[in-house]
């Protein structure tokens, strides 16, 4: 068996619309105090918050900061996902980065949870990558992993490990969590779940 180990990194989305300093303030200290993490995992909306006023047009602004950091400390990063806007469309939208800071997989959320997400359209493919001597990973964010179709989908073409970046501060959380843990059980694969803390401002 491959040793691999992802950090989870839960902390506070601010609304504010710039978390990427605090973001990569928090993944300095844990590739210094740890230094055998081989993934950092954020969650759902913690770039840039949960308002689609932040919406960018320019995934680079989010994305080049992370793939720097991965690059220099050869380590896989998830970014958590962020709002993006192509054309007329907005997606949430996230990307997985290798340890020689290249993306090799993009994804948009494909169900957006209604109301909050009114306007963010839906994704359509999905992200399947491998790390080579450990397995084969899949990703999918939020509300996507209430509908089974999404995991059965990523397991049938192998998938073993299963990344879900969250941001849920409603009561829904109990429910959430009861479902990571049967996709895990049911799916026969890890679950990596990290929910975003409080939308302070």
């Amino acid at each position: 068996m491959t040793h691999f180990s992802v950090a989870g990194v839960q902390m506070p989305v601010s609304v504010s619309g710039n978390n990427i300093p605090a973001m990569l303030q928090r993944a300095n200290k844990i590739v210094h105090v740890h230094p055998w993490i081989d993934m950092i995992l954020f969650s759902e909306l913690a770039p840039h918050g949960p308002s689609i006023a932040f919406a960018t047009e320019d995934p680079d602004s989010v994305e080049a900061p992370f793939r720097e950091f991965a690059a220099k400390h050869a380590v896989w990063v998830c970014p958590g996902s962020y709002f993006l806007k192509r054309g007329d469309d907005i997606f949430n939208h996230t990307v997985v980065i290798n340890p020689d800071g290249e993306i090799v997989g993009e994804y948009d959320k494909m169900f957006p949870f209604r109301p909050y997400e009114q306007g963010v359209k839906a994704g359509e493919h999905f992200l399947i990558f491998d790390v080579p001597n450990v397995g084969r990973f899949g990703l999918t964010i939020c509300y996507d992993i209430w509908f089974p179709e999404t995991t059965r989908t990523l397991v049938s073409q192998g998938v073993e490990v299963l990344l879900h970046p969250v941001l849920t501060g409603t009561t829904d959380r109990d429910a959430e969590l009861a479902i990571a843990r049967a996709t895990a059980v049911m799916f026969q694969c890890y679950v990596v779940d990290v929910n975003g803390l409080d939308f302070g401002v």
